[in-house]
């Protein structure tokens, strides 16, 4: 029986872009830092052009006829790249929804967690569901729930608009807040536009230590 081939635990070689030396066909088209072209010729002048000038030559079409390289600075074209990727990849953000659970009678250090975690959420650009879980008897507390949320929905009115108002659910009340696109006002918060329902609930820190 043939013996077991080990793991290979080596990093996987890296592919080096094709730059200076590493170019090895000998006409190339070659095009300056400015856009200029400097038309058909051979590989060692294409090199020397590049050296003279503090540049790289780097190969940017490869399957042209010959292949077309460009004298650039290579560490900065490749720092814009991929600079350009990771704003591209922070564009295409899948909207996710993330959930925050709490109880009705959630005490204030938990409840700044929970504020905590729906801010984080929000800021990379996710939804977030406030969920208020009910046990046993706990269901008729439901006017309880929904002072929690909209507590919640006033601490968050900065990052976050309310998608949803609370809403039972089965044996949860629970609440969408979504991204804010637009800052809120000075004079909206002061009027209350961005929560209108918030400003007719009672105060919340009385009604919250309320037991059963």
């Amino acid at each position: 029986m043939p013996p077991r081939p080990r793991f290979d635990r080596r990093a996987p070689v890296r592919e080096l872009p094709n730059i200076n030396d590493r170019i090895s066909y000998p006409q190339l088209r070659v095009v300056d830092a400015d856009g200029e072209q400097l038309g058909v010729i051979d590989r060692e002048k294409a090199l020397e052009v590049a050296r003279e000038r503090e540049l790289d030559l780097v190969l940017v079409s490869e399957k042209a006829d010959p292949p077309v390289c460009r004298i650039m600075d290579y560490g900065k074209f490749k720092f814009e790249q991929e600079k350009k990727a990771k704003e591209a990849k922070k564009k295409s953000h899948q909207t996710e929804v993330k959930e925050v659970k709490m109880r009705y009678k959630i005490d204030s250090h938990d409840y700044d967690v929970r504020i905590g975690q729906a801010q984080r959420f929000l800021k990379a650009g996710d939804k977030v569901k406030c969920t208020v879980i009910f046990r046993g008897r706990e269901i008729q507390h439901t006017a309880l729930a929904e002072v929690l949320l909209r507590r919640m929905a006033k601490d968050l009115e900065e990052p976050a608009e309310v998608q949803q108002p609370p809403k039972r659910e089965g044996r949860n009340m629970i609440m969408f807040l979504t991204p804010r696109k637009a800052p809120l006002l000075k004079k909206d918060k002061e009027d209350g536009v961005g929560n209108n329902a918030v400003r007719t609930i009672p105060s919340p820190a009385r009604r919250i230590s309320t037991q059963d």
